[in-house]
């Protein structure tokens, strides 16, 4: 019986073992594809540890108090991937902030020179007419790329005026909260900044490279594989095309193309964010090219999948069709 029992915990020791080393060699893999992951990680890290020191030191918390806790929300929510998002989120977390604290004092006075009675009234009619407000403009068209900024007047702005009015001084308490969220988002663009940066970019050009060279290569493996045809019966279209051409990575790197679109979009709307760097050291450089270029890219790889699709039916007779009217397009 205890034999029986060591054998089965000896067994569920191995396999957790073999679980535990797939998991390190999951992760190992993970961070090898892109060392900027971990970079990025240790930064946020970095930063979180820079504000937090002015609570953990006796001396700035004494100056700074308990309001310096903004400071480590302000970083944790601003830090993003890249440095052009970073600033695109420190825009809209500064203007929305001073627009909370702006409103929240003005209500907050104007509720405190009505007395006691009537400025709880004004300040629960005020709370609702400003989340009514900024979810109804978040949602218009034009103003969806600042939707971060009214969620942050909504919710600094119930803060504040809250905490106001419990505290009875609300312009002091607008001004505590602004200057912890002006020290967090500095710490969190000068680290995201100076160290290792990670530029949308560089990385918005990298993607789109990358998307040449698929296509590229599907195409040069379509073409390959028909000069190479020996004539042998080919799969069915509809098999095909459930099993996405297994044997053809190429072609899935040529599919991958088709879901970049959000991509380009996000990284090039980043990168307008950002100063002149490296080998973009031009101001108002034509990232939104960038984009018009996936668009078309997208289309050839529409084009290069057709061709494949055609290669691997049993009609192969269209195949030179469809090359003869690729060239003459």
């Amino acid at each position: 019986m205890n034999g029986v029992k060591a054998a089965a915990m000896r067994k569920n020791s191995e396999k957790g073992g073999f679980y535990c080393k797939g998991w390190i060699q999951n992760v190992w893999k993970f961070c090898k594809e892109d060392i900027n992951r971990v970079i990025f990680s240790l930064k946020v890290g970095f930063a979180v540890l820079l504000v937090s020191l002015l609570i953990l030191i006796r001396s700035p918390y004494e100056v700074f108090g308990t309001n310096i806790i903004w400071s480590i929300l302000t970083v944790a929510i601003m830090f993003e991937y890249t440095v052009g998002s970073t600033f695109n989120r420190g825009f809209n977390r500064a203007l929305g902030s001073i627009l909370a604290g702006i409103l929240a004092v003005i209500i907050g006075q104007v509720a405190l020179c009505n007395g006691r009675v009537a400025e709880p009234i004004i300040i629960g009619i005020s709370i609702f007419l400003i989340g009514a407000l900024t979810s109804f403009m978040k949602q218009w068209p034009s103003l969806v790329p600042y939707e971060y900024g009214f969620r942050v007047i909504l919710f600094t702005f119930c803060l504040i005026i809250v905490s106001g009015y419990r505290m009875g001084n609300p312009v002091r308490t607008a001004m505590d909260r602004l200057y912890s969220i002006a020290i967090g988002g500095f710490v969190a663009v000068l680290v995201n900044v100076l160290i290792f940066p990670i530029w949308a970019g560089e990385q918005l050009h990298k993607e789109l490279v990358n998307s040449f060279d698929s296509v590229a290569d599907s195409l040069e493996e379509c073409v390959k594989k028909y000069l190479e045809d020996d004539g042998s019966d080919n799969l069915e279209f509809s098999k095909t095309v459930m099993d996405q051409f297994p044997d053809e990575p190429a072609y899935r790197r040529c599919k991958a193309t088709l879901n970049s679109s959000a991509k380009l979009e996000s990284l090039a709307n980043s990168a307008k964010w950002e100063p002149p760097h490296g080998r973009f050291c031009h101001f108002f450089y034509p990232w939104s090219g960038y984009v018009k270029v996936g668009a078309v890219l997208r289309y050839c790889a529409y084009e290069v999948m057709a061709l494949h699709g055609v290669l691997h039916s049993e009609i192969q007779v269209f195949l030179s069709y469809f090359f003869s009217l690729q060239i003459s397009t």
